[in-house]
């Protein structure tokens, strides 16, 4: 489920419980049943890239079922808003869903955090000033609860947005006091809620509470370096999850709650496994600064050459080889050449070569990324394998190619503790006899470190556009002129 559809289920979800006819308040319970069940099937099944798609359907079919039941609730006077909002919806949602390119998927889904986060936000928002004074403490703690997080994760997911589209530097930005300041401005967020839960009444300060909130949204996001961004938008959905779920509390809907907490637990979850994978703190990512580590080395720069082959040369290697890994990277998605992939993972397999994938866990620009590339080519389920057991095999590997992958094939990490990538574990490419990247050209990743690996005397760069360059190499492969189909 995502964090746009929970905010349309918020948007149609009324305040209060039960209505007059016993009969339907039973069959909207047994619809919420059936609902919840299918959003844990669901992330159940998306735990596998094998049942992902089984996993997909169940989440759609959950949440359809919960919008029928909410909106069958005797509590809706009339129809004609939400049938407005839900065409105006869907009329900019479909076109998105569809036209969207693989490569921006990360900052669509940045994007929805956002527009989730900021329907919890303007509901926990619409509660209190339809109730205020009335309000209980406990309803008014989960409006607190619901504001606070919804309005940090919206501009806090703007913020990655900006940062993973080029609109913000990629780098991590850092100011002298930072985190003193940032520590002050949540405090005093929450002293203000603490208040309001005494005080429902004093609605003057509610405003202040909002801005606040948006403001440690931005300062939470922008100390973090673009390389650390998967991770943060795994963080960031866990926040706009919980942030539902005390929607839920405050206006007294029990599917939401439950919808609430699955995406928001399954947010901190991966969260947590994924800073395990990188190496990180996540109690710095929790509350900002994560990425901001020791800068790399000051100075000039010295110059040095990486050798380069063609694509005959490289079809010649990969056909010699018994057993091929690659690593894909950013590098494939830009260039959509997970199809040329599959089709050279199909003619090395033809000639009897060993061909697996190795998946770093933060690969690409959000959780999941390469694995919904490779999946969309139908490359293998049982040909993908992590880092943690694939690294191991990288030294009895003919050859290591990677596609497109930077940061995260990096050999600083393990050695240049003043690289801000230092203590990540990374694929072991360079235990491999021969390693073969394809790249544009040199430029570093999106950490902006610059990559040994690059320079190592048994490195080849495959210098070009992805797409075309495997082409070449699979015309080679299977005896036709290269430079041509493409």
């Amino acid at each position: 489920m995502t964090d746009t559809m929970l905010g349309v289920f918020a948007a149609v979800a009324p305040p209060g419980g039960g209505g007059d006819m016993e009969t339907i308040d039973v069959f909207i319970s047994l619809i919420y049943l059936v609902s919840a069940v299918g959003f844990v099937f669901a992330l159940k099944w998306l735990s596998h890239p094998s049942t992902a798609r089984r996993g997909v359907k169940a989440g759609e079919l959950g949440m359809f079922l919960a919008i029928v039941g909410t909106l069958m609730k005797t509590e809706i006077v009339e129809y004609q808003w939400i049938i407005v909002a839900m065409v105006i919806g869907g009329a900019v949602g479909a076109p998105i869903a569809l036209l969207i390119k693989m490569t921006s998927v990360p900052q669509r889904t940045a994007f929805s955090h956002a527009l989730g986060a900021l329907a919890a936000g303007l509901v926990g928002t619409a509660e209190y000033y339809l109730h205020g004074a009335q309000l209980s403490r406990v309803i008014m703690t989960a409006i607190g609860f619901e504001v606070i997080l919804g309005y940090l994760t919206f501009t806090g997911s703007l913020m990655a947005f900006g940062k993973l589209q080029g609109l913000l530097p990629g780098r991590p930005i850092i100011y002298k006091g930072q985190n003193f300041f940032n520590l002050s401005i949540f405090v005093t967020a929450v002293i203000l809620a603490v208040y309001l839960v005494i005080n429902p009444g004093a609605a003057h300060l509610f405003p202040y509470l909002i801005g606040l909130s948006l403001i440690f949204g931005i300062v939470l996001i922008i100390p973090i370096g673009g390389a650390d961004m998967p991770t943060v938008i795994a963080l960031l959905n866990g926040y706009a999850g919980l942030a539902a779920a005390a929607m839920g509390f405050a206006i007294d809907n029990k599917l939401l709650i439950i919808a609430g907490a699955l995406d928001g637990t399954s947010g901190l979850i991966l969260s947590i496994i994924m800073c395990r994978a990188m190496n990180r703190s996540f109690t710095n990512v929790l509350f900002g600064g994560f990425g901001a580590v020791a800068q790399g080395k000051s100075g000039a720069v010295e110059e040095r050459t990486a050798r380069s082959a063609s694509p005959e040369e490289t079809a010649e290697i990969l056909e010699a080889a018994t057993s091929v890994i690659i690593v894909p990277g950013y590098g494939m998605a830009v260039s959509q050449a997970q199809h040329k992939v599959r089709e050279l993972f199909d003619a090395l397999t033809r000639k009897g070569v060993d061909v697996r994938f190795a998946v770093h866990p933060v690969a690409g620009r959000m959780p999941g990324h390469m694995n919904v590339l490779l999946a969309e080519a139908d490359i293998p389920y049982d040909r993908l394998y992590d880092m943690d057991s694939i690294n191991s095999e990288f030294a009895q590997a003919d050859v290591a190619l990677i596609i497109g992958a930077n940061d995260v094939v990096n050999p600083a990490a393990r050695t240049d503790k003043t690289s801000p990538i230092f203590g990540m574990p990374i694929l072991n490419v360079d235990h491999a006899q021969t390693v073969m990247v394809v790249k544009r050209g040199m430029a570093t990743g999106f950490a902006g470190v610059e990559n040994e690996l690059f320079f190592l005397p048994k490195t080849m760069m495959l210098f070009g556009d992805a797409k075309g360059y495997i082409g070449d190499v699979v015309k080679e492969l299977s005896g036709a002129p290269a430079g041509m189909g493409h």
